[in-house]
């Protein structure tokens, strides 16, 4: 297993200011961190080669709004989504990035009133397919989030997100798991860890008030159960949300720090997922 921290928690755009915590977060024994790309005018390639002189792998995480949504009936729209995620896809690859994650299906706390309609699930698969095809070519993989109803329409299950890469089809394109949207819309947590199979490329692990893992009400004991039964050993990341970023806090409903400070939340939230992790492995 592989241990990441988002940096979401601290800022929305990781530079040289950036980079004194990153070290805390190797010292503190963590293996990788995850990057948010919402400013794609940074020099992500640098960045890259200063994360590789602390020892430090990387994940990414972006979004779409409503003004880029690749499921807008508006064509010219879904095509500024497709293109501003491809040039993501880029600069992930330029720093090195593994495997983008978030919510990039479709627009970030934006609403139609109804559920997904039957064109704007194509519209959505059509504009990830190329995104997917992209991918590929750049080495960068995929990796679709669910959010809670509360969040977005158009993927708000675990199941949701199975059918949605499988009805994509390509190999880049895979989902993640997350234990925040799941706490919220699951009634079985297993089934939901299990939905993607071998289309199940990432997960967060965030507790219910988005602050230290451990310390809050998600069903824990069921989550890394369901994650060691069914196999999966890649990146286990804490995503967890502050102040940082005005436009998540808006979009998240994030108006108060819940937690001491933000090392002791990553430090005391890896030791809980290294501590869960072992257990099962004993």
């Amino acid at each position: 297993m592989k241990y990441g921290m988002n940096l979401l928690l601290w800022s929305g755009e990781v530079n040289e200011e950036m980079m004194p915590v990153c070290e805390q977060l190797k010292a503190a024994g963590y293996d990788g961190v995850e990057i948010p790309m919402f400013n794609l005018d940074l020099d992500y390639a640098a960045l890259g080669n200063q994360l590789d002189s602390l020892g430090l792998a990387r994940t990414a995480v972006t979004i779409r709004g409503e003004e880029d949504n690749p499921i807008s009936a508006d064509a010219a729209v879904r095509a500024k989504g497709i293109d501003l995620t491809k040039k993501t896809l880029d600069l992930c690859a330029a720093a090195g990035v593994e495997t983008l994650v978030g919510p990039y299906h479709s627009a970030l706390g934006f609403f139609s009133g109804a559920g997904p309609t039957e064109d704007e699930w194509k519209w959505g698969v059509d504009s990830m397919r190329q995104v997917a095809e992209h991918a590929g070519e750049v080495g960068v993989k995929l990796g679709v989030e669910a959010l809670n109803r509360f969040e977005c329409y158009l993927l708000n299950t675990h199941a949701d997100s199975a059918r949605f890469v499988r009805d994509v089809d390509h190999a880049a394109c895979g989902m993640m798991y997350d234990t925040f949207h799941s706490n919220i819309e699951e009634k079985s947590v297993t089934d939901a860890v299990k939905a993607g199979g071998d289309k199940l490329f990432h997960i967060h692990i965030s507790e219910n008030d988005r602050s230290t893992p451990g310390e809050g009400a998600v069903r824990w004991d069921e989550n890394f159960d369901a994650i060691a039964s069914c196999g999966y050993d890649g990146w286990l990341v804490i995503e967890a949300f502050g102040l940082a970023l005005p436009e998540i806090a808006a979009a998240t409903k994030i108006w108060r720090r819940m937690y001491k400070d933000e090392m002791t939340l990553a430090s005391e939230g890896l030791k809980f997922m290294k501590g869960e992790i072992e257990k099962r492995n004993a």
